[in-house]
């Protein structure tokens, strides 16, 4: 890769950029669901997903976004397809929904660590690959779910959690997550990824007072969980390279253009924003259920994606009020050091959130649109 690429890299995130889903072209889903019916073998599935994601990538940037993603388009879920091929991990049934989002329920599948968790080999490696080859020399992201997420699933959120032998000292279990994931960052480093995000809606949940006091009355301490938390992400991002940007997405949950948590970032702002060395926070506020900016004064010296822009209905906002919310934001964090993408993806779950693929570009359009005018002197 050529210095000047390496130099574009560290741009990001960009001023105008996204979280990274996109909503399943209807070829995609009647592929699936034919390869479900065996009338279709998942070489031949591939192959769709392989030309459709090359045409997401040219709408992508025809809309002014300076990174493309893959939509996600090979996936059911935004973070359990990738866990359940992490060594030790394993895709199991859940008795109902495996989260419950206000008034919808997702599919009846979760994940559980049966044994040592680790990093070896990893479909995804070769999604990226194809990602990059169709994105023919355009910068490229690429999302995968943040380790946080592995333990708040297995060992937090499940009640009936009981730890393996190795894992009965739970520090035991973060660290081989952390180290996992160290693994996994090298192996897309050398796969040719220089733009990785980590989705994380653990700190969602740390800002609701209502599931903060469910936890405190399962004895779960979520102040001192949050301590960890930003531990072992520093663990798992301590050996990127200098010319690799990681990012985290925060959000409150996206299913169906529905939530799963609420609560502005107050509780968990001075322990993430001031300690957790990712590049860049991608953050929700396309809603009062993510509060007000004040917590940003935690901020250092990461650049922070405002999302002023929902994903989870179609309707275009208003740009003066969108700028209006920015420049509030830049009372907190300098203007140069702030972007504007969606609140989230379009389509966290194969499903989808509920607005047209028209609306989705129009959205993304927006995002580039105010961008230039707001940083139309910044090189972004």
């Amino acid at each position: 890769m050529t210095h000047k690429k390496d130099s574009e890299n560290m741009q990001a995130p960009f001023k105008a950029d996204q979280v990274g889903s996109l909503l399943r072209p209807a070829s995609i889903k009647e592929a699936r669901e034919k390869v479900k019916k065996g009338e279709l073998n998942l070489k031949e599935l591939r192959a769709i997903e392989d030309r459709e994601i090359a045409i997401s990538v040219e709408k992508q940037c025809a809309c002014g976004m300076k990174a493309a993603t893959d939509g996600e388009f090979r996936r059911s879920w935004w973070h359990l397809d990738f866990l359940w091929h992490l060594d030790g991990v394993t895709k199991v049934e859940a008795e109902h929904g495996s989260i419950a989002f206000h008034g919808k329920d997702t599919k009846a599948e979760t994940i559980a660590i049966t044994d040592k968790v680790d990093f070896s080999t990893h479909p995804f490696i070769d999604d990226f690959k194809y990602l990059q080859e169709a994105a023919a020399g355009k910068q490229v992201k690429f999302t995968i779910p943040s380790p946080s997420m592995l333990h708040l699933i297995t060992a937090i959120r499940n009640e009936d959690y009981i730890p393996l032998d190795r894992y009965k000292d739970d520090d035991a279990l973060l660290n081989d997550i952390a180290l996992a994931y160290k693994k996994a960052i090298k192996a897309f480093y050398e796969a040719g990824c220089r733009y990785l995000q980590l989705d994380d809606t653990s700190w969602g949940e740390f800002c609701s007072a209502e599931k903060r006091a469910a936890y405190a009355k399962r004895g779960i301490d979520l102040d001192q969980l949050a301590v960890k938390y930003v531990n072992m992400i520093n663990t798992a991002i301590s050996e990127r390279p200098k010319d690799m940007v990681i990012t985290m997405h925060i959000c409150r949950g996206n299913f169906r253009s529905t939530w799963f948590s609420s609560g502005g970032y107050e509780p968990i702002a001075k322990v993430l924003f001031s300690n957790c060395l990712v590049n860049g926070f991608f953050l929700e506020y396309d809603s009062e259920r993510a509060g007000d900016f004040k917590p940003l004064r935690y901020i250092k010296d990461q650049k922070v994606v405002l999302g002023l822009v929902t994903s989870k209905d179609g309707t275009l906002e208003d740009k003066m009020l969108v700028k209006e919310r920015i420049k509030e934001a830049s009372q907190y964090v300098p203007l140069a050091q702030l972007a504007l993408s969606p609140q989230c993806g379009f389509s966290s779950t194969e499903e989808g959130n509920l607005l047209t693929e028209e609306e989705q570009w129009a959205k993304l359009a927006l995002v580039a649109e105010i961008a230039k005018e707001v940083w139309e002197s910044d090189s972004n």
